[in-house]
């Protein structure tokens, strides 16, 4: 910022760049004022649910100290320090669609407060910078007003410093910092540089003034604790990991300088001690003892009055083994950070891995899949069995031997006994369960390999390319380029499907007596009876859909780049660089898509919901305009936009009325009468409820991927599996696939600083939890949700397959949800000390939790609707 720009030149600060790194907890105090947020506390501390943060932190220790604290701004700080602050007003930090009342009710205070002297330290957290990156991202129009506006309080809070301070008050401290940085595209959680930089200025008159200075060296997050701390006299929080910027200490003697190096070593050692068993073997322990012995030496030569030039020889030299050892035991306390409860750890894992293998040996079994539905699993034998109550036994004792004999408590021994007798009967009932499943499913004898001999190069390239993907999780680089691995077996899916059709339409339609035989199967005379040019017409669209698809796939690839890849370029996301130059352009492209949406979906609906889908798709872009991404032909450029609240709740009206009509469509087919075409009606009702909502939610520039979306599945279901009668599993597998695909042509990734959160206040005024949750987490899982909703649709609606194809294909996606999300959880915790586990393995273990828990509803809602089915037809 320019003033900032000119405090620096001018010499009366210190402007370092803060690196963030997950730290410990661990608060600046300070008598002085902080702009910003302090770095290190938003990231740590789980928005969702903050309780009052109990460990040692340095806004403890400013209030034990008798140090009166005033703060303005989010008020996650008020419910992790209550009853810290002698005045506070919070402002809630999760309504992203404002950014200008969360500031300015922040300023409101300032003129007042100011003006006062019964405060010591003086906190703002100011919000509206965020929320601007997270609505429209870092080059939004927003962000050079917002920028100005934080300037001129930055210049009015100095200028009223500096008349303190010329009043005869104590010399102040101006500290200015950011928690995060921002992404390209305007989020943050992430590992890229743009995401972990963030500038740090400290000004005040204590430091001595210096020409022009460039910019100065990065330090880390948690170094600004033990800074602040030192620096007020204020011990240092007990589990800080930081180390002092020595860049603040150089206006100070040298005596001073090596008293707060070694009070920041004594704290970091005593830490040391605490975590590490062999802390006196540690490098940087042994070296801090070295200087520690060195500074007791060089006391001595001071206190006898030495002055000569070998004392402040002798001085440096201390000073330099001080920030050698505190920049190792930082690093050593740094890795020592990652306590992993691996007793509960390996509980879980067990649980995941037996529910996975019943889930496979269910699919083996065909009686399980039947209309009636009936399977004979053996859990009263297994319960009545003498293993079950031998392993009973054994994992109780495993329990009581690992609980006692434990330095640590784990979350499964602090549980009660009654649970924890309720979890060793369930593993045990589980593992006679499969064993006795597994011994009547494979007989001695039999050739478990002989099935495979009979695979086709479809079924080689589903099984290949599945499994081939859940091994490849076990590399960080294939984790952050996932989206590399779906694209590539996404084409060669469409060159396999190509195959296919060439083998259908040319080697196979010809009879053994030469005459051509019918392309298509015909089930009576009038299909039979269709003339040749719709035969021929059909032979050419089944044959262009596959390279059709791989184009659009490679469209959609370059709207959105995604992974970490590209992440140092200064514009990684193509799609909103479009949407920021061409306004015009990106309207007409949003009006051609949401006709194209509607022509693709409403041709199953009913005329209610054809209406519904109309007005729906009109008030969609009647949104968009209102919050300035696209333009009607009467609007004038620079007119103001607003949040859009009215034309979302307009949206979300027809929403509802459509997932209405398809809900009692779909209850009238399942209790009043069997039938089958209204079922399938209002299943895809209820897709086309959602396809409404997800126009919604989608950024302007991502229409053409939810277009391309359902125009590749009308293609797909129309010429390719219902011409080449592709069986439920495969049809299955291949949703599964385009469904990953397009879940990374969204423009999602594997890191958390990828999700828009700015979806989850649409049409909303204020911060309500479970809407938001719902919206976010439903745009984020738009691409694999609607192929999954796609897939139960068309396994419906397909007279000729199996009453039980649906059970299949919903057994089938469980399968192939469940088994990569469990071995995925056992590489973590293989790799849990692996230098990526944070940045990289850990967000991918939340993302396959959510869309495992999406997948599981989506499952269990429509089998439910499928048991339904068949008891009313009994």
């Amino acid at each position: 910022m320019p003033y900032t720009r000119h405090l620096v030149e001018k010499g009366s600060s210190q402007s370092f760049v803060a690196k963030a790194r997950p730290p410990t907890v661990t608060m600046p105090r300070i008598k002085a004022l902080t702009t910003g947020s302090i770095p290190g506390f938003i990231d740590v501390v789980m928005n969702l649910n903050s309780p009052a943060l109990l460990e040692d932190n340095l806004i403890w220790q400013a209030k034990t100290a008798g140090k009166r604290i005033v703060f303005y701004g989010d008020d996650t700080w008020v419910r992790l320090f209550p009853k810290h602050f002698m005045e506070y007003d919070g402002t809630t930090s999760f309504f992203v669609s404002d950014y200008t009342e969360v500031d300015n009710n922040v300023t409101r205070h300032l003129d007042s407060t100011l003006k006062r002297d019964d405060w010591d330290m003086l906190i703002l957290h100011y919000l509206g910078l965020d929320h601007i990156g997270h609505i429209s991202g870092p080059h939004s129009s927003l962000i050079q007003p917002k920028l100005l506006e934080m300037d001129d309080i930055l210049k009015k809070i100095h200028s009223a410093l500096v008349s303190k301070e010329a009043e005869g008050s104590l010399p102040y401290l101006l500290v200015l910092c950011g928690d995060h940085g921002m992404s390209e595209t305007g989020s943050h959680g992430g590992s890229s540089e743009p995401e972990v930089n963030t500038p740090l200025v400290l000004i005040s008159p204590a430091f001595k003034r210096k020409g022009k200075q460039q910019r100065g060296p990065v330090v880390e997050q948690v170094d600004l604790t033990p800074t602040l701390a030192l620096g007020l006299g204020l011990p240092i929080s007990q589990n800080s990991v930081g180390r002092v910027i020595p860049g603040v200490l150089e206006e100070t003697s040298l005596r001073d300088q090596l008293r707060f190096l070694h009070l920041n070593g004594h704290q970091l050692s005593c830490l040391l001690k605490d975590s590490v068993a062999d802390y006196e073997k540690d490098p940087g322990f042994e070296q801090f003892r070295v200087a520690e012995k060195a500074h007791g030496n060089w006391m001595k030569l001071y206190l006898e009055g030495n002055t000569s030039e070998v004392l402040t020889n002798m001085g440096k030299k201390v000073l330099k083994q001080y920030l050698e050892a505190l920049a190792a035991m930082s690093s050593a306390l740094s890795k020592q950070l990652g306590k992993y409860d691996m007793y509960s750890m390996v509980a879980g894992m067990v649980f995941v891995f037996q529910v996975s293998l019943l889930l496979i040996l269910l699919l083996a079994m065909p009686e399980a899949l039947s209309g009636a539905a009936s399977v004979d699993l053996p859990v009263l034998s297994a319960l009545l069995s003498l293993p079950f109550y031998l392993l009973c036994l054994l994992l109780a004792s495993v329990h009581v031997l690992v609980c006692t004999s434990a330095e640590s408590s784990c979350y499964f021994c602090s549980l009660s006994w009654g649970l924890v007798f309720a979890a060793v009967a369930f593993s045990s009932a589980m593992f006679c369960i499969l064993v006795s499943i597994a011994t009547r499913r494979l007989p001695l004898g039999r050739n478990p390999l002989g099935p495979l001999w009979s695979l086709s190069e479809l079924d080689v390239l589903l099984l290949a390319g599945t499994v081939g993907h859940t091994l490849s999780l076990a590399a960080s680089s294939f984790v952050e380029e996932e989206h590399q691995t779906w694209y590539f077996l996404l084409n060669t899916l469409c060159l396999v499907v190509f195959q296919d059709v060439c083998r259908k339409y040319f080697r196979e339609q010809r009879g053994p007596g030469g005459d051509e035989e019918p392309i298509l199967p015909s089930k009576d005379c009038r299909s039979s009876a269709r003339p040749a040019a719709g035969i021929y017409s059909e032979r050419w669209l089944a044959l262009a859909t596959p390279p059709f698809t791989c184009c659009a796939a490679g469209l959609l690839r370059s709207l959105n780049q995604t992974g970490v890849q590209w992440a140092h370029l200064p514009m990684s996301d193509t799609g909103s660089t479009g949407c920021s130059e061409h306004k015009l352009v990106l309207s007409l492209l949003s009006a051609f898509c949401l006709v194209l949406i509607y022509l693709l979906v409403q041709r199953r609906c009913s005329w209610v919901s054809k209406v519904a889908l109309a007005l729906g798709l009109l008030g969609v872009y009647s949104y968009r305009a209102a919050v300035g991404n696209v333009l009607f032909p009467w609007q004038h450029a620079g007119r103001t936009t607003s949040k859009g609240t009215v034309e979302a709740r307009f949206v979300y009206v027809f929403v509802l009325g459509i997932l209405f009509t398809g809900t009692k469509d779909l209850l009238r087919s399942q209790i009043i009468t069997a039938d089958a075409k209204l079922k399938s009606r209002g299943l895809w009702e209820i897709y086309s409820g959602l396809v409404l909502l997800a126009s919604l939610l989608f950024r302007a520039h991502n229409l053409p991927v939810l277009c391309c979306c359902l125009l590749i599945q009308t293609l797909m279901a129309q010429f390719i599996w219902k011409r080449l009668h592709y069986d439920a599993a495969q049809t299955t597998i291949m949703h599964y696939w385009f469904g990953q695909a397009f879940f990374y042509f969204q423009g999602n990734s594997n890191n958390i600083g990828t999700v828009d959160i700015s979806v989850g206040f649409v049409g909303l005024e204020s911060y309500v939890e479970a809407p938001a949750i719902f919206l976010t987490a439903l745009s984020t899982y738009a691409g694999p949700l609607l192929w999954a909703c796609h897939l139960v649709c068309y396994l419906s609606s397909e007279r000729d397959r199996s009453p039980v194809a649906l059970g299949h294909g919903c057994y089938c996606l469980a399968l192939l949800r469940s088994v990569p999300a469990a071995a995925y959880i056992v590489l973590v915790t293989v790799l849990r000390y692996h230098l990526f586990i944070w940045s990289v393995f850990s967000p991918k273990l939340l993302y396959e939790s959510m869309h495992l828990l999406l997948t599981a509803a989506v499952c269990l809602f429509f089998n439910t609707m499928e048991q339904s089915h068949g008891s009313s037809k009994s």
